[in-house]
């Protein structure tokens, strides 16, 4: 918001640290308001807000972070994986395909709607009491939710709900004030994995799922959060359907990419692979495998059938591409299969992700 980069904050840190460390020790550090950005959801025409804190600010939230998170962490519950040390979505995933193994097949497939812009702040900072006592700190954590926002043609707005998605310490207060629900749901034996925002709970029974269900209302009622009415929904997993957790979809014993996360990847490869853009063939591909790597990583213990007609598909967008370079025309040619066979893709790097699946395939290494 105030138009100054790392790089400059970094240059001049010298001079700046020691007045910034003044400001907190004296109890007069402000924060500017965050910078309001909207942001595309995927699959939808919704627009997600973001707030970009200063540079200053992040300086400020990490080092809150820091000493923060070692008091909270060891509160928090063992079904929570988002946002914590040594913590992330695959061990989530495991435990959710673990429990789906074990009968756990009726899904509460949980939706906080606005999450992090709709927290009770007053309750929020009650959670942070519980464990702080720093009157300086709490008062620069209050300082923090209460900055503000500016946003293009309307100016500073307050923040009176929420914490800006984009803050440093934002994903640690997320945990905290959802921590109490996680802790009344293990004592009652419920199987919830939560991610942040993002929770399912699993049932053996349709009438458990439904107890949860009411329970799960009562609480967010109460803690002034709200279940989205369309998005909250109790599954049957064994059944076709499914669900949707952290990018995959669970269906009758499988688990494959969610058809947002596949849009997601097909739509940068449409990018890369645009009819006349230039570049050659091997530098296009170089910049596909940097985008299928990353993305096999995380979704290669999906069905190997989701592979296959992937790999079909990206050489499909090549072949069109070089038929666009080498006739001019965007027409369909039988003969492209014959003229740029799949020897020929993989003789430039290109990688399959169906061979990925086999650990001694080359395209692994």
């Amino acid at each position: 918001m105030d138009g100054q980069s790392c790089e400059a904050f970094l240059n001049a840190s010298p001079e700046h640290l020691p007045r910034l460390q003044d400001l907190l020790k004296q109890g007069t550090y402000r924060p500017k308001p965050v910078q309001r950005v909207w942001i595309p959801k995927l699959g939808s025409k919704e627009l997600r807000p973001l707030g970009v804190p200063t540079v200053q600010a992040r300086v400020v939230e990490t080092a809150l972070r820091n000493v923060l998170e070692p008091i909270f962490e060891h509160t928090f519950a063992e079904h929570s994986y988002g946002f914590r040390p040594r913590r992330g979505a695959k061990q989530a995933l495991r435990r959710v395909d673990q429990l789906l193994k074990t009968g756990h097949h009726w899904v509460v497939d949980a939706d906080l709607k606005g999450y992090f812009d709709s927290i009770p702040q007053d309750k929020l900072m009650e959670a942070v009491q519980v464990q702080i006592a720093d009157g300086a700190v709490l008062e620069l954590i209050r300082r923090m939710l209460e900055q503000g926002v500016m946003e293009s043609g309307k100016g500073w707005q307050p923040t009176e709900a929420g914490t800006p998605q984009g803050a440093v310490v934002s994903p640690l207060l997320a945990n905290i004030y959802l921590s109490p629900l996680d802790h009344i749901m293990a004592q009652r034996g419920r199987q919830m994995v939560r991610y942040a925002d993002d929770l399912v709970i699993l049932c053996k029974t349709e009438p458990e799922a439904q107890e949860v269900m009411e329970q799960l209302r009562q609480w967010t009622h109460a803690a002034g959060l709200t279940l989205h009415p369309t998005k909250t929904r109790i599954v049957d997993a064994s059944q076709k359907g499914g669900f949707d957790f952290l990018g995959y979809h669970f269906e009758r014993g499988y688990r494959w990419p969610r058809k947002k996360s596949l849009d997601k990847l097909k739509e940068t490869i449409r990018e890369k692979t645009k009819s006349g853009r230039p570049g050659s063939l091997r530098d296009i591909i170089r910049e596909i495998n940097r985008c299928t790597r990353g993305w096999f990583e995380y979704f290669k213990h999906s069905q190997n059938t989701v592979f296959l007609p992937l790999d079909s598909w990206i050489r499909q967008r090549l072949r069109r591409m070089l038929r666009r370079r080498h006739t001019g025309t965007r027409r369909t040619a039988c003969r492209d299969y014959r003229r740029w066979p799949v020897a020929y893709f993989a003789e430039h790097g290109l990688i399959s992700l169906a061979l990925a699946r086999t650990p001694a395939s080359p395209a692994h290494r």
